[in-house]
């Protein structure tokens, strides 16, 4: 008989996990570029507002002394670092997107990521700013005390959208490249 190589199938299960882990990191972190790219074109081209990190970063600076909601938080002091925080917020949160993401239709429905799925998935994900995120920054549920809160929800509904499709397309390069 041939010399061959054992492996187990607990390291090859683990292995593939890591790499499920590492794609994620990747596509999180290709979708909340799409979506930094698109909030700039929104700008230019359609005047949009673009999100300040700073008051994101404040926003998550205060949570560890047990303040989670301002009104509004531009009225909150400064915290040092507040534009670096939030900015690292905003990328670990498309991270964590990206994992959960992949999680849900791969290990949990067993399923290929699709394009329907990735839409489907940004349209779940403005639950976290329109129940928490905007409440915590003194904006309300939906944004109903902004200013305009339809234009700051159509702006949500669009970064979420290219949020997922920029996923998706990191997902379909990432297969090309590496999933044979």
């Amino acid at each position: 008989s041939g010399i061959g190589v054992h492996v187990e199938p607990e390291w090859v299960f683990n292995f593939g996990r890591n790499l499920q882990l590492l794609t994620g990191l990747l596509i999180g972190i290709i979708g909340t570029l799409g979506m930094d790219i698109w909030a700039l074109l929104a700008r230019l081209l359609f005047r949009f507002p673009v999100t300040d990190w700073a008051m994101i970063g404040r926003w998550v600076a205060y949570m560890p002394k047990g303040r989670y909601f301002h009104s509004p938080i531009a009225a909150s002091d400064k915290i040092n670092n507040e534009q670096t925080i939030g900015w690292v917020v905003h990328y670990l949160t498309g991270v964590v997107y990206g994992i959960l993401y992949l999680f849900i239709v791969q290990v949990i429905l067993d399923r290929v990521p699709t394009i329907q799925s990735a839409l489907i998935f940004g349209l779940i994900t403005l639950a976290a700013p329109w129940l928490i995120m905007q409440p915590g920054l003194g904006l309300g549920v939906f944004a109903c005390k902004a200013p305009r809160p339809w234009l700051i929800r159509l702006i949500n509904i669009s970064m979420h959208l290219v949020f997922a499709i920029a996923m998706y397309a990191g997902w379909v390069l990432i297969e090309n490249i590496y999933g044979g």
